[in-house]
């Protein structure tokens, strides 16, 4: 990557740094569509999760209505995090926490009660940042820790596009079986869109040792266009037909030209939001254990995604830490909050937004592209839905692997920092957690050095954040007290 400094060209230029960060407009612009079609399938997935979830009263979202709010707040938060903090991360509805929200959190209380405590939840951790101590907190996490961080999200992410291409599937509980997961449908692969993913990611791996510019994006386009080819073909369908299941359909979006391009947002949702009711629906005891998740899984996993993608654009300081920190983290505080005001769920940024950077974005002016294209998905939501899972999947594989890369940096030799990395950067895949893979990372490093008599070597913030993980963790045992 050409990494030469220069003079900026105008006031554009010098207020986003695109020179003196060595990138260029081009390369942002690429950036901001890669990382667009990795993550656009959250306007469809969003709505599904939310949709599928029923409120203490037997209350339902609408599907179309959290599609279009989905899409309305990922593009202006999106942008808000390209202005202000001028860094290339997207945002949208968290994966996780969504379904924390529909399944575990509106059971007990009305959707507006339930996403009144995302909103709470957004302003506690504003407070946080404003007060400084979020970003004190990661800045006392060591750096070699970190980059375990960034190592296990990049595994996550290649996981993640394994599965969501039906590429690595879970194997059945009934299955005679101790493998958890296996290779396609039964070890083998013999569906239409494994095809598909696997000759997209093999293409975008090629183009990518030759160093082909934009050889994610051209990934991406071209695995979709295969896609619509099989599909017109062969007719593969969709994963599921009639609520029956169909193993060789496609994940998630069928690839077909659609009847319509363009369709009309349904913004009803915007506003439906309470921050007190719930307190006496659910009880005092439930909530705040409610938040409480909440909190810990935006605060940590933000922190994670912000350190990996400047890892992997090489833009951290000497502390691992990115440029704007504050500014990253108090836009996604913002996020959070517009999230439950518009009945989306929590919003945070996407780890995803690697594959932008992975193609040459160092900027917020990528951020500004893929925000404008989720503003304009709202209009043209028909034409986001021809990009497949396994189209898209293959970018997280490959931006995996180049994350997976500074895992030369850690001092395996070193067992008190080398088995804390090693439970951070595992769990991640293996419990489908950025949060779970930190808190293990954080509350054995802690026990380490106390065990090894060294509790001076570790920063007394760090003993907090692991006090804070162990109730995490113990989560379950106290729901069931409270």
């Amino acid at each position: 990557m050409d990494t030469t400094r220069a003079e900026p060209r105008n006031g554009f230029d010098r207020f986003f740094e695109i020179s003196a960060r060595g990138s260029t407009m081009s390369r942002e612009i690429r950036g901001g569509l890669a990382t667009f079609f990795t993550m656009a399938y959250i306007v469809v997935l969003n709505p599904l999760i939310l949709g599928s979830g029923v409120d203490s009263t037997g209350g339902k979202l609408a599907i179309a209505a959290v599609a279009s709010a989905t899409a309305l707040v990922a593009g202006v938060v999106t942008i808000l995090m390209g202005v202000v903090a001028r860094f290339p991360l997207a945002l949208a509805a968290g994966l996780g926490v969504n379904a924390l929200v529909a399944f575990e959190i509106a059971p007990h209380m009305t959707w507006a009660d339930a996403m009144g405590l995302v909103v709470i939840e957004g302003v506690l951790i504003g407070i946080l940042v404003l007060t400084g101590l979020r970003e004190a907190v990661f800045r006392a996490v060591p750096t070699q820790l970190k980059t375990a961080i960034g190592v296990g999200i990049g595994l996550f992410l290649a996981l993640i596009g394994f599965v969501d291409a039906g590429f690595v599937r879970r194997v059945p509980d009934m299955a005679n079986t101790t493998v958890p997961v296996g290779l396609g449908i039964g070890g083998k692969l013999i569906s239409w869109p494994a095809l598909a993913f696997g000759v997209g990611l093999l293409l975008t791996v090629v183009l990518v040792v030759r160093k082909v510019r934009g050889a994610i994006l051209i990934g991406i386009l071209a695995s979709t266009v295969l896609a619509i080819v099989i599909e017109a073909i062969a007719k593969a369908g969709p994963s599921f037909v009639d609520d029956k299941p169909n193993p060789k359909g496609w994940s998630l979006n069928v690839p077909v030209v659609p009847d319509k391009i363009i369709d009309k947002p349904d913004l009803s949702l915007l506003g439906h939001f309470n921050v007190l009711h719930s307190w006496q629906t659910a009880g005092v005891l439930i909530v705040i254990m409610f938040v409480f998740t909440l909190l810990i899984t935006d605060f940590f996993d933000t922190m994670g995604t912000m350190v990996a993608v400047a890892q992997e654009g090489d833009m951290l300081d000497e502390q691992g830490m990115p440029p704007r920190t504050r500014e990253i983290l108090l836009v996604d505080s913002v996020a959070a909050a517009a999230g439950g005001a518009a009945s989306t769920s929590s919003n945070t940024t996407y780890i995803e937004s690697a594959a932008g950077v992975a193609e040459g974005a160092r900027t917020g002016v990528a951020s500004l592209v893929t925000g404008g294209l989720f503003l304009v998905a709202m209009f043209f939501a028909p034409l986001v839905t021809v990009v497949p899972f396994e189209a898209a999947s293959v970018a997280l594989v490959v931006v995996g692997f180049l994350m997976m890369t500074t895992v030369r940096s850690i001092d395996w030799s070193d067992y008190e920092i080398a088995l804390p990395a090693f439970l951070t950067i595992i769990l991640m895949p293996f419990t489908y957690s950025i949060s779970n893979g930190i808190g293990a990372g954080v509350v054995s490093f802690v026990v380490i050095k106390l065990a090894a008599g060294k509790a001076r070597d570790v920063h007394p913030l760090l003993y907090g954040v692991a006090v804070m993980f162990i109730v995490y963790f113990l989560r379950g045992p106290l729901e069931l007290l409270v």
